[in-house]
């Protein structure tokens, strides 16, 4: 057998570390995302080991996945562990990084973190891969601790484009953000979509019982899944009552954590809604009530102030479960979700009237209707599978000589 073959290339098994802030039972988008993806990976044949902070028990773990919950408080003498522990795997060491920067301690200004990722990268060889959920605070939008901290990411930034054989980003506009910080640095960006974290059941039973609980009479369920806050929740403020005004035979499902405290706070505005809005509570993803609620609601409202993109779950969920969707365009929207064939009605954001009367058509049109949530169901077979994302990531590491396929770096 040759070297190459014996190292993973060329489509044979690999060995990957995932190393992550959080992993389940701990609450996080990340770590969720990260389960499903080291489990995809092993359906691969691969051998996956995640690195992560917490107790790394509590979840059932195919064979080929193995979780080191042992980066603790991620200070220097934690990381001194760490790298003893990766050393004992042979090279090439294949270690994909999860980024968000408030995830790894030290009040998101964690240098010595990056400082020995840049360290296993140059003087111990290991390929590094940086997948980018979060890029880094923005200045001038707080107080000069967050000004402070957002110069602090960067800083960061270029010690991890200087580490990393190639970046991978949830959406387009983060590759445009970190691009600038490689100061001349050629590295290749991939797109590398999220997929939704709640695993679609097809429990019809469990659909129908959920409906009943909520619209007796035969309303329409319109729903929102999210976590309310700011800044949506000022943008469901302008929607929901228009909504509930034009569309008279329609209630509201607020799915998610703190819905029951936004849902106080429009009721004092407008207490003839007692009736017609309804809350969930925080569910786990793995929960199987999620994905019954998902699928029970006839359209899914889902306003993001800088427009839908790739990077949001809290869409993909809905989208995964083939449920008509409106939602928003602006800045951070890629356009695949302008096609026509795009699976959602976008409007503008902050548009609220659009919004409203697109969200009012919808509800009238029962084919439209259908025809969005098919749509909606086949993008994201398209896209956004967590099996097509795992043959990606093992698509970019054939080439034996860089490790990565030069054309076709950036998706489109």
């Amino acid at each position: 057998m040759s070297a190459e073959e014996s190292s993973g290339w060329r489509g044979g098994p690999m060995c990957w570390h995932l190393l992550s802030p959080e992993f389940p039972p701990q609450r996080g988008g990340v770590g969720d995302y990260v389960l499903l993806l080291a489990n995809a990976l092993a359906e691969h044949g691969d051998q996956v080991h995640v690195w992560c902070c917490g107790s790394g028990k509590g979840e059932t773990l195919p064979s080929g996945v193995e979780v080191h919950p042992v980066l603790g408080n991620l200070d220097p003498a934690d990381l001194w562990r760490v790298g003893r522990a990766i050393n004992q795997f042979p090279q090439p060491r294949h270690i994909v990084l999860q980024w968000v920067p408030h995830g790894f301690g030290w009040r998101s200004m964690n240098l010595p973190f990056c400082f020995w990722m840049w360290g296993r990268a140059r003087l111990r060889g290991d390929d590094l891969t940086v997948m980018v959920h979060e890029p880094f605070l923005a200045f001038r939008e707080g107080n000069w601790r967050q000004a402070a901290a957002a110069l602090v990411h960067r800083v960061m930034t270029i010690l991890l484009m200087h580490a990393a054989r190639r970046i991978w980003v949830s959406t387009e506009r983060w590759k445009k953000a970190w691009e600038p910080y490689g100061l001349g640095r050629r590295i290749p960006f991939m797109w590398l979509p999220l997929p939704s974290t709640v695993t679609v059941l097809n429990d019809r039973a469990a659909v129908a019982a959920t409906r009943a609980r909520y619209a007796s009479g035969g309303q329409q369920i319109v729903g929102h899944f999210g976590t309310f806050g700011w800044p949506v929740t000022p943008m469901l403020e302008a929607i929901v009552p228009a909504l509930l005004d034009r569309c008279d035979r329609t209630v509201m499902l607020f799915i998610g954590p703190h819905g029951a405290e936004f849902r106080d706070r429009l009721l004092r505005e407008n207490p003839r809604y007692q009736d017609r809005i309804h809350v969930t509570g925080s569910m786990a993803a793995s929960d199987p009530r999620l994905s019954a609620h998902l699928a029970a609601c006839d359209l899914m409202i889902q306003p993001y102030p800088d427009g839908v993109s790739s990077r949001r779950t809290s869409l993909l969920a809905p989208l995964a479960h083939g449920v008509a969707i409106v939602t928003t365009s602006g800045p951070s929207t890629e356009p695949l979700w302008l096609a026509t064939e795009g699976g959602v009605a976008t409007v503008p954001a902050q548009d609220a009237p659009a919004f409203v009367s697109e969200a009012c058509r919808l509800l009238g049109d029962e084919s439209a209707r259908r025809n969005c949530g098919q749509l909606a169901s086949a993008l994201y077979q398209k896209y956004f599978t967590i099996e097509k994302i795992a043959q990606t990531m093992r698509s970019q590491y054939d080439h034996p000589r860089n490790g990565i396929r030069t054309a076709g770096a950036v998706a489109e």
